[in-house]
């Protein structure tokens, strides 16, 4: 399958400090590929490194173009839309303006009204709360809106930081069920960082490990998981 994204020797820094240390890693179009490792292995500062929000190094390229050093908005305007860690939302604003931000930058502003319904359908509960602010939303309500405020920009790739952290796992499966569908559906490729292992496996096709901003393991999803020496050293189940 052709690569929709693809990351070659990239290197991303904080300051003076080396957090990537020459990475390689792709996301096939319509596929769905999960990063994982432990805490500080630099999962996050993978997905802000393809989003432009820190300085790097290497080649990236995405749907063939190269992308390093292009601005984030310049980025986004490209198709990759970015749900961050912590989740983002504009609190002081409602569910309804929070999705609105989200279609900003498109010009098709019929289809974008469409796709209001669109995101209703998928996540029936902000619906509900479509007059309510943000900030009031449960942690859950407010993942659902952060992941429908990216999908309002109509993103041929959807990069995911933790959407299950700190969530009840009936919430984790929704949103996780939500998200292959929009991958089958949509034909959105997905680039998830998560650290709830098994989930992230049983979604993805590809698999990358990281350890201390270097790539240690890649596969696919079901040869990771299968693995009993890689579960037990790396994964945790």
């Amino acid at each position: 399958m052709a690569a929709l994204l693809e990351a070659k020797n990239v290197e991303a820094f904080y300051g003076a400090t080396r957090a990537l240390k020459g990475i390689n890693f792709e996301v096939a179009v319509g596929g769905i590929t999960t990063i994982l490792g432990a805490n500080g292995a630099g999962k996050t500062t993978t997905l802000r490194a393809l989003s432009g929000l820190i300085r790097t190094a290497g080649e990236i390229r995405f749907a063939g173009q190269r992308i390093d050093g292009l601005a984030t908005e310049k980025i986004a305007a490209l198709g990759i839309a970015h749900v961050p860690d912590g989740r983002g939302t504009l609190v002081n604003l409602t569910v309804e303006e929070n999705l609105r931000v989200g279609a900003y930058l498109r010009r098709e502003r019929k289809q974008a009204e469409a796709d209001f319904e669109r995101m209703y359908t998928y996540f029936p509960r902000l619906r509900e709360r479509r007059t309510q602010q943000a900030g009031t939303l449960s942690g859950g309500e407010q993942q659902m809106l952060a992941i429908g405020r990216a999908l309002m920009q109509r993103p041929k790739l959807l990069l995911l930081d933790e959407p299950s952290f700190g969530l009840a796992p009936l919430i984790i499966q929704e949103i996780f069920q939500i998200m292959r569908v929009i991958n089958e559906k949509d034909g959105v490729s997905i680039l998830l960082v998560e650290q709830n292992v098994a989930r992230a496996l049983d979604l993805a096709d590809h698999a990358y490990l990281l350890e201390t901003g270097s790539t240690v393991m890649s596969g696919t999803a079901q040869a990771l998981r299968d693995d009993e020496q890689i579960r037990r050293s790396y994964l945790g189940f």
